[in-house]
């Protein structure tokens, strides 16, 4: 593929100051749904490069969120000089709580944390490419075409943040690019989608000492019912004649005593597939285990434990195609810095899910980060200058 549409000439960077920038950010505590630090730091160094108060917003999403935000997504405009429909380049503000707290330091050309924390790269890279994009449009004056910023909230808690934002507030722009990966050559086309899954367990107490056979217990009954799902393949790694996905329950929550013999556990899981039949499918699986477990266990008396299940959309599943405009121009922007351009699909959620949905075909490109969401977490510095190169690239090329 030819690099048409872009500048012939190498975008170039201020690489020190990009670097100051990512180290700024990977500073600033802002686990999911406490972004409000980054959010005005942000617009601090939006302003202090000279994009006006008018230009910078941060929406009302929060109202749209059923759980606390301390912030809503900020989004900043800029109408440029050169027609052309307008590009969306994002990245999230939050982190994993693992990173709350990350103090970074630089060693041997990655960035890690200095003490038992993850790092935050991820998306702190992201923010901090799009950052370096808006100072380098500035400082070289360069011109370009409409252009929207977003930096999302509450990305790592479901996606919430880009699923709550309105087209409108963006302007509508006909294409997008989300920076929140690792390798530069990788070009994201599509997502996994996703579903929560969330369960009230009952069984009946009773003195576990006295009379535990009057009592049915809802540990046993999750025991049970997870264990039908691992037999039939139902949970973990998932891979049918039919599709193939993965599933988990990840919060447990329950018991009072240990003389009590357990009446109630709240559970939280989810389950990924990249087909949607399939993944109702996977969903259907943990309701039938769970009503056979339920009704399987009972007491003395005959009575059984019975359960509560509330299923509700994470993330819908997309793959784009090769010839999306999208696409193109993220192939051809990675190839006009000399890499070899990779097509590949995600097994987890981007907020592309939801600003696809949105009717914004999005692309997810790498920026440096690795190890993400561990304490092994690292920035590899050379993948996060070339991230900064290749989000210019976009924002000064034209996107058919």
């Amino acid at each position: 593929m030819t690099n048409q549409g872009f500048r012939s000439n190498p975008v170039s960077i201020d690489e020190k100051k990009a670097l100051d920038r990512l180290l700024a950010l990977l500073a600033i505590k802002g686990p999911t749904g406490h972004e409000k630090a980054v959010a005005e730091h942000l617009t601090r160094e939006l302003m202090s490069l000279g994009v006006p108060a008018s230009a910078i917003l941060v929406d009302d999403a929060p109202s749209r969120i059923p759980v606390f935000c301390e912030v809503g997504n900020l989004i900043v405009r800029l109408d440029g000089v050169l027609g052309g429909p307008r590009r969306l380049f994002c990245a999230h503000m939050d982190t994993v709580p693992l990173a709350a707290g990350a103090d970074p330091v630089v060693r041997e050309g990655r960035i890690y944390p200095k003490g038992a924390t993850a790092l935050g790269g991820d998306d702190r890279c992201g923010v901090a490419v799009l950052l370096t994009m808006i100072s380098e449009l500035k400082r070289g004056n360069l011109p370009h075409g409409p252009l929207t910023f977003l930096f999302s909230i509450r990305e790592e808690s479901g996606l919430l943040g880009a699923a709550a934002v309105r087209a409108e507030a963006l302007g509508l722009p006909a294409t997008g690019f989300n920076f929140d990966g690792g390798i530069p050559e990788d070009v994201t086309v599509g997502a996994t989608g996703a579903m929560r899954m969330n369960f009230t367990v009952h069984g009946i107490a009773a003195h576990a000492g006295i009379h535990p056979e009057r009592g049915v217990s809802a540990v046993a009954i999750l025991a049970d019912a997870v264990h039908r799902l691992e037999q039939a393949g139902w949970h973990g790694l998932i891979r049918a004649p039919e599709g193939s996905g993965t599933s988990n329950i990840g919060v447990v929550q329950g018991g009072d005593a240990t003389n009590v013999v357990t009446d109630r556990i709240i559970l939280k899981g989810e389950a990924r597939s990249h087909d949607r039949r399939f993944l109702e499918r996977i969903v259907t699986a943990y309701r039938e285990a769970f009503h056979h477990a339920a009704t399987d266990h009972r007491n003395e008396a005959g009575a059984c434990g019975r359960f509560d299940m509330e299923v509700e959309d994470s993330y819908t599943a997309f793959a784009l195609p090769q010839d999306a405009p999208c696409v193109q121009a993220a192939v051809r922007a990675v190839a006009s810095l000399g890499l070899t351009p990779r097509l590949r699909i995600s097994n987890g959620g981007l907020d592309a899910n939801w600003l696809t949905s949105l009717g914004i075909p999005t692309v997810t490109l790498g920026c440096g980060q690795h190890e993400i969401h561990t304490t092994s977490e690292y920035v590899a510095l050379d993948e996060y200058l070339v991230g900064c190169k290749l989000g210019l690239s976009l924002a000064v090329g034209t996107v058919p």
